[in-house]
């Protein structure tokens, strides 16, 4: 069975929004005899893109996988999205796949999602590979684009095929290891025709070989000495060198025009790796304590990872799971070790597309569908129930931004947190939470484009629609001096009347102190029993602070005299005495404004890093530093008050072209500046009014 694992072949295509992996993946189905027709993204008729959302746009918004057999091997190929916001898909696929063919525009060369791919790939240790598309498109440049790969990563790429022509002169391909030349028709139908090998190709050839033979020492002494190196050793030790990293091998074609793919495909797939060429897979036992090494061997216990979940209304969820180890068979259970469930593969599925074709078993290095678990969530660990082992392979960015949604129907109010919740479990980088502090639903996501699609998804699959708006901020208020008050609640009415008289002094508690109730109450002025309302009623005054009705944090409350009547005392008297003397005394202690502050780190190309530091400090913002972040970029770390960054994400795409991204997370609060703390409280007003 380790043959089996061994004609595996798992292919991701990355690269920038445009670029056509869509296309590629379209012309590779058709060669392989998959589908009957190719179809095209424009014309939303494509097998990978099956998302309605994704029909609409013209552009992939998740990943796709398609499995099929081509000559001796059993390959998937994943198709990603070219848009920064779903960055997610892009590196589960990658986790997922032991091959990555980067993508490449001929027209544009490396673009933002090129780079910010490619170095996706690199951090997991994937060998990378390179197909330039678009050839046939105008001022198609085949030796810039490599050039900006080149001086984009410093790597040397090692063309294997050339293109004859560009533009709407493009009309063949060069084989350089076959020293073979062939021309083809521009219709899609991929049927070539063998021309005579080019003369301008001889030292492109000659130097792909001195590229391959240099990466083995053996072949290398051979080479020097003369010795013509067969085309088998050439393309084994191909191989190697790719799989190792040594070696960028780069093809070239139009995707669009099916040419050049059947060489993409009879080279690429027959060097690419599979699971056996690549190191083992890290785990921890289910405890925490000892790492396993987990290779793609069936005759260990079956374990696999869930890297894409799909909620579709019609057939339920839809799990999609790499196998690491072990044989999975239809009917076999399973835990799913993140969640504590017990699972059963009652069908297992391959998909291309949105197709299911049902198998039997699946064993190492098989991209499985699998219907309607309990419980799945993206990064969850499945394994059998004797090795229950956790693998955390993915490591996705923070999210960026975030909008505040109200369902336009009270009747969807209990809809909205089951459809949120089902989003956040197929997609990590998309976040939500209930505030209590501002009564709002809040979503957070990578950008405006990935919430936009997160709130359609919301409303085509769950049938919950939302008005979307700016997040509240969660201001807090405190005070900064000491203040003593007191207040004495009487009322009388027929019967029992109302007395509560309480004195309390107030003083301020460091940041992050939160509440503190003192009793120093002596001689029985105010009964023992009522103690606890007077506190109950100053936690009560506390959630609505007398600058702008915020919450009120880090106060010391001590309570220190009072009087009470006994008939007329109760708990509800000395609560109302506590909330009007607590209001009184905030006012006399020179009350303020609170506000979150942030840790923020902003990954920007080295010629925008002073533009951005400017942007940071305009916006109340401290820098704290800058280094290197890898070739060409700078990471900026900074403080800024989250209030600044609400629209920060837009303002950093517009000054990078596309290329920064940030991430943040909560540092503290800190003391609004006056200027500042009149408009909030002015806006509170108005807000407050509104809401009447």
């Amino acid at each position: 069975m380790n043959h089996e694992v061994e004609k595996r072949k798992n292919i991701v295509f990355i690269g920038h929004n445009g670029s056509g992996k869509t296309m590629l993946a379209e012309a590779i189905l058709f060669n392989a005899k998959v589908i009957e027709k190719m179809g095209n993204t424009s014309q939303g008729n494509s097998t990978m893109d099956t998302d309605p959302l994704e029909i609409e746009k013209g552009s992939s918004l998740s990943s796709s996988t398609a499995r099929f057999e081509y000559s001796d091997f059993v390959v998937t190929i994943v198709d990603t999205p070219g848009f920064g916001d779903f960055v997610s898909e892009v590196i589960t696929s990658i986790v997922v796949s032991e091959n990555v063919v980067s993508v490449v525009n001929a027209v544009a060369g490396v673009e933002v999602q090129t780079e910010r791919t490619w170095k996706i790939a690199e951090n997991y240790k994937k060998p990378i590979a390179i197909f330039v598309n678009q050839m046939d498109k105008e001022r198609a440049n085949f030796e810039g684009a490599l050039k900006s790969v080149e001086e984009a990563f410093e790597r040397k790429i090692s063309p294997l095929t050339l293109p004859i022509g560009s533009g709407d002169d493009f009309k063949g391909i060069v084989d350089l290891i076959a020293h073979k030349a062939y021309e083809y028709n521009r219709d899609g139908t991929g049927e070539k025709r063998e021309v005579e090998f080019p003369d301008w190709a001889e030292d492109m050839r000659t130097k792909l070989i001195e590229d391959i033979v240099e990466t083995e020492e053996e072949l290398m002494e051979k080479y020097l000495e003369g010795e013509e190196i067969e085309e088998e050793l050439l393309l084994k030790t191909l191989k190697k060198a790719y799989t190792s990293g040594e070696i960028i091998p780069a093809f070239v074609g139009s995707a669009a025009l099916n040419i050049g793919i059947d060489l993409f495909m009879d080279r690429f797939f027959k060097m690419s790796a599979s699971p056996l060429d690549l190191k083992p897979i890290k785990a921890k036992t289910v405890e925490g304590e000892n790492e396993v090494l987990v290779n793609p061997d069936p005759n260990e216990p079956f374990s696999g990872i869930i890297f894409k979940a799909i909620v579709d209304p019609f057939v339920g969820k839809i799990s999609y799971i790499k196998v690491f180890s072990g044989v999975l068979k239809a009917g076999d259970s399973f835990v799913n070790v993140n969640k504590g469930s017990s699972e059963k593969a009652a069908h297992i599925y391959y998909m291309v597309g949105k197709k299911q074709v049902e198998i039997e078993q699946a064993v190492p290095g098989d991209i499985i569908a699998l219907a309607k678990l309990k419980e799945s969530a993206v990064g969850d660990s499945v394994c059998h129930k004797d090795r229950k082992l956790i693998f955390d392979l993915f490591e996705f960015p923070e999210p960026m931004i975030s909008k505040s949604v109200h369902p336009k129907s009270k009747s969807d109010i209990d809809k909205i947190s089951n459809g949120l919740s089902r989003l956040a479990e197929s997609d990590p980088t998309f976040k939500w939470e209930f505030d209590p502090e501002t009564g709002e639903t809040v979503i957070s996501g990578l950008g405006a484009m990935h919430l936009d699609v997160m709130v359609e998804k919301l409303k085509r699959t769950f049938g919950v629609d939302v008005t979307i708006g700016k997040p509240k901020i969660a201001y807090k208020e405190t005070i900064r001096k000491k203040a003593i008050s007191e207040h004495k609640h009487k009322k009388q009415t027929g019967g029992h009347g109302q007395y509560g008289h309480v004195k309390i002094e107030m003083e301020p508690l460091p940041r992050g102190g939160g509440f503190e109730f003192v009793d120093k109450i002596v001689g029985g002025v105010i009964p023992k029993n009522f103690i606890p309302s007077v506190e109950k009623g100053i936690r009560e005054a506390m959630k609505k602070g007398v600058l702008a009705g915020y919450p009120v944090v880090d106060v010391k409350v001590t309570l220190f005299d009072g009087s009470y009547h006994e008939v007329d005392s109760s708990d509800i008297s000395f609560q109302i005495a506590a909330i009007q003397a607590f209001k009184k005394g905030m006012e006399q202690a020179d009350p303020v404004i609170l506000e979150p502050i942030m840790e923020v780190e902003i990954f920007v190309p080295d010629e925008n890093a002073g533009d951005i530091m400017g942007e940071v400090t305009s916006r109340r913002g401290r820098p704290m530093g800058m280094e290197p972040a890898g070739k060409g970029t700078q990471k900026i770390k900074a403080e800024v008050p989250l209030a600044e960054l609400l629209d920060f994400s837009s303002k950093l795409g517009s000054i990078t072209s596309g290329k920064g991204y940030f991430t943040m997370r909560f540092s503290r609060y800190e003391i609004v500046p006056p200027q500042i703390q009149e408009r909030i409280i002015a806006e509170r007003k108005r807000e407050m009014e509104e809401e009447k």
